[in-house]
C-alpha cells in the first residue's frame, strides 16, 4: 500500500458521482472528463460471463439484446444492488477517465458520492467497490452536501441554505449550515421512477408496451411538474400493441404524462415541506432569504420549480448546472483544503 501512494499518479485523484441513471467523473486539476449511463452489457458464452459493454455503448443495447446478453443497472436508489458487476463498471470509468489502461500503477484518491439516507452497510459496500477497482483511499461524500457545494451555496459560513437534489433513483433534500447537515432526508423517487409511472400510464390508456429509453425519452420530451396551461403539447411514441402484438404509433400528450408523474411530484414536494417544518427557525429565516435550489437531472422536467415555490411560497431556483453539480461539488471538496472537513471515511 505505501509502494502504490509512492509511484501513483496524483494527477489522476478523483471524485465520482455513482448516480442510478449517470456516473459523472471528476479529475483532479481536470474537472468532469466522464458523463456516461450507470449500465453495464454482460455476455455469457460456454458458461463464462463477460463483460461486453459498459456506459453509453451499454446503454444503446438495453432492450435489444439477444439472450446470450443481458444490460444491467448495478445501482438501484443510488446504492450497489450487484456488487461485483459494480466493481468493473468503476474500474472501466477509471481507466477511461486517465485516457486508458496504462502499464504504471495507477492507485488514485477517489471521492465517493453517497445518498444522505445511505446505510453503513450499504456506505460499505461502496467503498469495497472504489477500493477493489484500485482506489488506494477512499473517501465519501453525502450528496446533498456535494450538489450544494457544486451550486456555489455558502456550506461552510454560519448562514442556512437549502439543496433539493434529484437525481435517478433517490430525491436528496437537505439544510446546511457549517460544514454539516442540520436536516437531510432521502426518498427513493427519481427520474427512473417517473419512467416507469409514464410507461405504465401508456400501457393503461393505450394498451401499448413501451421500453425504459421510450419512457425516457417521453419524459424529456413533453414531461411536466404541472398540467399545461395552453395548448398542450404533443408527442408520437411507438411500441407495442398488447393485444395484437404488432407494432403501433400512437399520440400521447403533455396533459396525460403530468397526469402520470403527479404521484413522484408530489412525494418530492412533501419530502421538501417536511424539511422545512423540521428546520430550525435561525436557518429557516436564511432560507426565506436564499431560498431552494434544486440539482440533479430532475431539476430539469418542466415547471418543477413552479410547483415547488407553489406549494411553499419560497423562490425555488435551478442550479447552473444541475447534471453535474454533485460531481463538481465532490471534485471541489477533494481539491481545496476548506472543504476537505465534508467529507468521511464511513
Amino acid at each position: 500500500m505505501l509502494l502504490s501512494r509512492l509511484f501513483r499518479l496524483p494527477s489522476q485523484d478523483m471524485a465520482i458521482d455513482l448516480g442510478t441513471a449517470n456516473t459523472v467523473v471528476y479529475v483532479r486539476g481536470k474537472g468532469i472528463v466522464l458523463n456516461e449511463p450507470s449500465v453495464v452489457a454482460l455476455e455469457t458464452a460456454d458458461g463464462i460471463q463477460r463483460v461486453k459493454a459498459v456506459g453509453a455503448d451499454a446503454k444503446l443495447m438495453m432492450g435489444k439484446t439477444p439472450d446470450s446478453i443481458r444490460t444491467i443497472r448495478p445501482l438501484r436508489d443510488g446504492v450497489i444492488a450487484d456488487i461485483d458487476v459494480a466493481e468493473q463498471m468503476i474500474k472501466h470509468f477509471i481507466q477511461k477517465a486517465n485516457g486508458g489502461p496504462s502499464r504504471l500503477p495507477r492507485h488514485p484518491e477517489i471521492v465517493l458520492c453517497v445518498p444522505s439516507g445511505a446505510t453503513s452497510v450499504e456506505r460499505r459496500a461502496l467503498r469495497d467497490a472504489a477500493t477493489n477497482a484500485g482506489a488506494w483511499k477512499v473517501s465519501l461524500i453525502e450528496e446533498p452536501m456535494a450538489a450544494a457545494i457544486g451550486a456555489g451555496l455558502p456550506v461552510i459560513d454560519p448562514v442556512g441554505a437549502m439543496v433539493v437534489d434529484i437525481g435517478g433513483g433517490t430525491t436528496e433534500v437537505a439544510v446546511l449550515s457549517l460544514r454539516g447537515l442540520a436536516y437531510s432526508t432521502s426518498v427513493r423517487v427519481g427520474g427512473d421512477k417517473m419512467d416507469e409511472a409514464i410507461a405504465a400510464s401508456i400501457r393503461r390508456r393505450h394498451n401499448v408496451v413501451i421500453g425504459e429509453a421510450t419512457a425516457e425519452r417521453v419524459k424529456h420530451g413533453i414531461g411536466s411538474a404541472l398540467p399545461p396551461e395552453g395548448e398542450p403539447r404533443v408527442l408520437q411514441v411507438r411500441g407495442r400493441h398488447l393485444s395484437s402484438g404488432m407494432p403501433k404509433e400512437i399520440t400521447v400528450s403533455e396533459a396525460e404524462i403530468a397526469d402520470a408523474i403527479h404521484d413522484s411530484v408530489f412525494l418530492i414536494i412533501g419530502a421538501v415541506r417536511t424539511a422545512l417544518e423540521s428546520t430550525p427557525p435561525e436557518l429557516s429565516a436564511d432560507i426565506i432569504d436564499g431560498g431552494i435550489v434544486l440539482t440533479g437531472g430532475g431539476a430539469l422536467l418542466l415547471r418543477l420549480d413552479q410547483a415547488l415555490s407553489e406549494a411553499t411560497g419560497l423562490s425555488v431556483s435551478v442550479a447552473d448546472d444541475p447534471l453535474n453539480c454533485v460531481a463538481l461539488g465532490a471534485g471541489r471538496a477533494l481539491e481545496d483544503p476548506d472543504y476537505r472537513g465534508v467529507l468521511s471515511d464511513v
